[in-house]
C-alpha cells in the first residue's frame, strides 16, 4: 500500500499503469489495492482516472515512512545484540551461564 501511495505522492497523481510498473504490481493486484486504497480513503480517482491522495492518504504515507525508520533501527539493534552474543559465545563456548542466560531471554520472548 505504502508503495502505491508512494507513487501516487511522487507524481502529483498517477494513472493506473504507471502506479502498476513503478510499484511493481500485476494488474490484478493493482486493482485489489487500489480498491482497497479507495475504500480507506487514502487515495481519489479524479479526472482521466487519475489517482490522487487525500489528507487521510498523506497523514498514512508520513506515519509509515516514521514505522518504516524506526523498524529499520529497531532491526539494527536486534542484529548488533545478536552479534554481540555470538561474538561472546565464541569467546566462550563451553559456558553454561551463556547458555542459561539465551535460555531465559528466549523464554521472555514467548
Amino acid at each position: 500500500m505504502a508503495n502505491i501511495l508512494s507513487v501516487i505522492s511522487g507524481n502529483d497523481g498517477a494513472k493506473k499503469t504507471r502506479i502498476m510498473y513503478q510499484a511493481y504490481l500485476s494488474y490484478k493486484l493493482l486493482i485489489r489495492y487500489l480498491n482497497d486504497a479507495v475504500e480507506a480513503g487514502l487515495v481519489v480517482c479524479g479526472d482521466e482516472t487519475c489517482y490522487r491522495l487525500t489528507p487521510k492518504g498523506d497523514e498514512f504515507l508520513a506515519k509509515f515512512d516514521e514505522y518504516a525508520r524506526f523498524r529499520e533501527n529497531f532491526d539494527e539493534q536486534v542484529n548488533h545484540i545478536e552479534n554481540q552474543r555470538l561474538m561472546l559465545e565464541e569467546m566462550c563456548p563451553n559456558s553454561r551461564l551463556l547458555n542459561a542466560g539465551q535460555r531465559i531471554l528466549e523464554r521472555d520472548r514467548n
